[in-house]
């Protein structure tokens, strides 16, 4: 491949997202492979570990096997059970509600904010029953929900906070990391984020007792003292090794990735500045963003065209996009008992039709950059 073209002279596809693997990530998995420790025991799980809680200020992490699963356990470590109600912003990747129905407990949709794009303390009172046992907090599109104003909220009506940190690796709120800012946290480190090793999550928390009840349900729910003694039924939701492997050379350069993910941001902001209804993702002032996907909105009136025929437009010369998540509440698993509660989320909806995921990762070149914001500009009436 040479430049924007392939050997064939064909010109070369932009993915949304691609992993950046140019560090130890090949011979940290060859030295797992070479030791034989493959599955869910050796040391590059130990050192994961140690390095995630560090980078996250937390006195513990727990690897696992995606950030689905992170989220599962975290709930059911906080006691979840059938008939409670959680609050959950209806904007974001399903797994988040999913997650909640997986403990038999109804998903509660709140709107957005538009300052932060997550999820509203405003809104958050009125959804507030006696049935509700807590928030999930997603930092949306690596941007930290506002995290005092929602434990203001959780600690006059004695709920707890669960950070759904999927897409905001190293993300800054108010000078502090997002990962020990609620009572527990979940990381997802699937192939498409800014730490990735394919598959694989994490739950990071201060709280001993709880990670303790974590680590049990993660590992079938065996008793560390008692091999093979079962006090309550687990499930399998460890990560292996080799995935470790993986992390542990990602996390040796994450200030690296971020650095370079930061300059594709930067790079975008100044070539689609003043394009008539292109609209960015905001940043609130007490906030540092996580740079993982390039966000911007399309109003189909001044831009000219809607935001998926931009997307189609950008897919036939070759660039690769995404819409932003299609609101939960809408989708056929949970839109028939959310119609029940006749509430509108105009913000979420408004949002959702008008954003779209541009082309972001580490190893982007310059010219890639010009050929995707020059499309855009080609496509503005």
């Amino acid at each position: 491949m040479r430049g924007d073209r392939t050997m064939s002279g064909e010109r070369r596809r932009i993915p949304v997202a691609a992993p950046d693997l140019s560090g130890n990530e090949e011979a940290y998995v060859q030295d797992a492979v070479r030791s034989t420790w493959i599955s869910s025991t050796g040391p590059y799980l130990a050192r994961f570990e140690k390095a995630f809680a560090e980078m996250c200020d937390t006195k513990f992490a727990i690897p696992v096997a995606n950030g689905t699963v992170a989220l599962h356990l975290a709930l059911l470590a906080l006691d979840v059970k059938p008939g409670d109600e959680v609050l959950v912003p209806s904007l974001t990747y399903i797994a988040t509600a999913n997650a909640v129905r997986y403990v038999g407990a109804e998903p509660v949709f709140v709107d957005v904010d538009a300052d932060t794009w997550c999820v509203s303390p405003e809104h958050l009172h009125s959804a507030i029953t006696s049935k509700t046992k807590g928030i999930i907090a997603v930092h949306l599109y690596g941007h930290p929900a506002d995290m005092d104003a929602l434990r203001r909220i959780a600690t006059a009506h004695g709920l707890w906070i669960v950070e759904d940190a999927a897409e905001a690796h190293c993300a800054h709120y108010k000078g502090r990391r997002v990962g020990g800012l609620g009572d527990v946290a979940t990381f997802s480190f699937y192939g498409n984020k800014i730490i990735a090793s394919g598959e694989g999550g994490a739950l990071t928390l201060d709280d001993a007792s709880l990670a303790e009840r974590i680590r049990l349900l993660r590992g079938q729910g065996m008793d560390p003292a008692r091999r093979y003694y079962f006090p309550i039924i687990g499930y399998n939701y460890r990560l292996t090794n080799v995935a470790a492997a993986l992390l542990c050379a990602q996390l040796e350069r994450a200030q690296q990735i971020i650095s370079r993910r930061r300059a594709i941001f930067e790079g975008y902001a100044a070539r689609l500045r003043g394009i008539p209804g292109i609209g960015f993702q905001p940043t609130a002032a007490w906030a540092e963003p996580s740079p993982w996907l390039y966000c911007i909105t399309v109003d189909e009136g001044a831009f000219g065209v809607s935001r998926d025929r931009l997307s189609q437009r950008l897919d036939e010369e070759g660039i690769e996009t995404r819409p932003f998540f299609v609101p939960i509440h809408t989708l056929p698993p949970y839109v028939e008992s959310w119609s029940r509660r006749q509430r509108m989320l105009p913000q979420t909806e408004q949002l959702a039709a008008s954003g779209l995921n541009l082309p972001t990762y580490a190893h982007m070149s310059e010219a890639d950059l010009d050929r995707i914001c020059a499309t855009i500009l080609s496509a503005c009436r």
